[in-house]
Order: structure tokens, then C-alpha cells, then sequence
């Protein structure tokens, strides 16, 4: 997802109320994931009058992490969570069920549908499934970084930039979220690192001019992050490039990509090599009544606009495919 470097305002909305979701009943059909693909496929599925449930931890997906967003069609600019909120004003205008704040454990093939396991104990089954579970962020998976999250090391520049204002902070990554992440903190930090395990930077040439331009600015290519030390906060960044070096900072940001959330659909449909869901063009998994949409599956370009295409597309499909599939 494209991000834009100016920071959302963090004003709340009133919380929209939809209808409960209702444990144990049998659904048409079950949306998992509560991003642009699956509020979408809500609304195409409320629209052909499929009794549909949305089970989903929380909703927005990455966009909630979205500064402001300049390519959605209709919008010049708009802040991420702004457009959250109309996607779900949308959605709250049809008699949609939705199950919030629960993750989902396990999915289980029935004779004649599926049925999904919450972490709350409860369960739902549904004939057919539009999983839309997006992505996460990809760790470092060096020692110091586990324990000090929340403490320092940081996935969201967007969120948490505003906390570092004097200080001196580095941002893992080679991309446009890490040239997002460095422009964000462009505003706020005294002096910014950025470490990159490629000899250049693989970002877009708009984002990185004025990141060339600051003298704030420092590239660590062909780098490599070792450790994170900290007691209590982030304190220094051990990196390797010809040769170990540590480094003060009070804060690191990681910025090296994003993995697609499908480990509890493993073995029910199939995926490719980096864990997307392979889908074709009308969203259809390897599973008969399985469809996907959006970030986690193998459709290229991971953009907002697209994910909420495929979420109307993989709605429809499943649509067509109850229809067939009889009672």
C-alpha cells in the first residue's frame, strides 16, 4: 500500500454500531478480514442479499497505519482513516453481521461448508468464504528487537514519529515504507539512519529527491542490522558492513516489507513460495467455495484500490457460486 508522508490527524470518530455476529448460526457465507478487500466484499455481498457474517480482529487493515492516501479514485487526498470510515459507513448501511476484537484460530472443512474457530472460544460455519486477511509487517529477527517493541522499536512512523521529536532514530529498509517512514520522521528528528541491506535504495525516485535533499539524512547501504540494545528504551543499533559498528539512537523504525496473514490457511487452499493465497481472476482458490482477495493473495500490486476491487470481485464470485451450488 502506497503511504504519503503527512502525518493523520489522531481525532476519533464516533464508533459505528453493526448487528452482532451470531455464534454457531450457519451463514451463506463468511468474510475473513476486515481491510478495503473484505469491507468491500461486505457491501457487493449485502447488495445480492447473501446472509453474510465479518469476522475480523479489527477494521481498516493497513490503512489504519496510512497517513493519507492521494491514488484512491474520487479523493485527491484523504487521511487513511478517514477513508476507513467511509468504507465502514458503507458497509453499516446493510444488515451485515460482524464478530470484532476476536482473532480467528482455525478453519475446518465440513462435509458441506466450513467452520471457523475464534480465539474466544466461539465458533461460526458458513457454506462458502471470502478470506481478505491482508498482511502484517516482516520482523528483523534480531536479538533486542522482540523485547523492545512498544519501547523504541517501531513499526508505524506514521503513529509514533511525533514521539521521537530531537532525537536520533533509524529506519530499517530499502523501500518506499522506509523512505515513507523516513520522511515522516523528517519533521520530527534530529537525525535519521537509514540502513539498507542492498547496495541502493529499490524505493520511488518522488519519494527519495527530497530525502537527498536533507541534511538529516544519512544511508547505511550494503548494512546490515545485528542487534538492538536497550534496558528500558531503544539506546543504540549494532549494524555489519565490512566491519561492526554501534550506533546511538533513541528509536528504530523497521521498514523491510510485509508478509501476508495466511498461517491458519495453510493446508486448505493453496499458496505460493512467500505464503499468498493463489487465486485466479475471479478470486477463486484450489478449495470449491474458498475465495480470496486483496494483500494476502498472489494478485500483484498490493495498492488500496486494487484490494478493494478484488473484494467486490471475490464477493460476486461467491455469489454465482452459492447460486450453483444449490441448498
Amino acid at each position: 500500500m502506497e503511504l504519503s508522508s503527512l502525518s493523520f490527524s489522531l481525532n476519533q470518530t464516533p464508533e459505528i454500531a453493526f448487528p452482532p455476529a451470531q455464534p454457531g448460526k450457519e451463514y451463506l457465507l463468511a468474510i475473513i478480514g476486515g481491510g478495503p478487500a473484505g469491507l468491500t466484499a461486505a457491501v457487493y455481498a449485502a447488495r445480492k442479499r447473501t446472509d453474510t457474517v465479518l469476522l475480523t480482529h479489527d477494521l481498516g487493515g493497513q490503512v489504519l497505519w496510512t497517513s493519507s492516501v492521494e491514488n484512491y479514485p474520487g479523493f485527491q487526498f484523504i487521511q487513511g482513516r478517514e477513508l476507513i470510515e467511509k468504507f465502514k459507513s458503507q458497509v453499516a448501511q446493510f444488515p451485515i453481521d460482524v464478530s470484532l476484537g476476536f482473532k480467528i484460530v482455525s478453519v475446518e472443512p465440513l462435509a458441506k461448508g466450513y467452520k471457523i474457530y475464534l480465539d474466544d472460544g466461539s465458533y461460526f460455519t458458513a457454506r462458502s468464504l471470502i478470506i481478505a486477511t491482508g498482511k502484517k509487517y516482516r520482523n528483523l529477527n534480531v536479538p533486542g528487537e522482540k523485547e523492545l517493541i512498544g519501547k523504541g522499536v517501531a513499526f508505524c512512523a506514521t503513529c509514533d514519529a511525533p514521539l521521537f521529536g530531537g532525537k536520533t532514530v533509524a529506519v530499517v529498509g530499502g523501500g518506499n515504507s522506509a523512505l515513507t517512514a523516513a520522511k515522516d520522521l523528517m519533521s520530527y528528528a534530529e537525525k535519521i539512519f537509514i540502513i539498507n541491506i542492498s547496495p541502493e535504495m529499490q524505493g520511488d525516485p518522488v519519494l527519495l529527491e527530497p530525502i537527498n535533499k536533507s541534511d538529516k539524512v544519512e544511508f547505511l547501504l550494503n548494512t546490515r542490522v545485528l542487534s538492538i540494545q536497550g534496558t528500558d528504551r531503544v539506546e543504540s543499533v549494532t549494524v555489519s558492513n565490512n566491519g561492526q559498528r554501534t550506533i546511538n539512537v533513541s528509536g528504530v523504525f523497521v521498514e523491510i516489507g510485509l508478509i501476508p496473514n495466511s498461517d491458519i490457511f495453510k493446508g486448505l487452499v493453496e499458496m505460493n513460495k512467500n505464503g499468498e493465497i493463489m487465486v485466479d481472476c475471479a478470486c477463486r482458490t484450489s478449495r470449491g467455495g474458498v475465495f480470496a482477495a486483496g494483500d494476502v493473495t498472489t494478485v500483484p500490486e498490493k495498492q488500496i484500490v486494487v484490494a478493494a476491487g478484488e473484494g467486490a470481485k471475490a464477493a460476486l464470485s461467491a455469489y454465482e457460486w452459492l447460486a450453483r451450488s444449490g441448498p
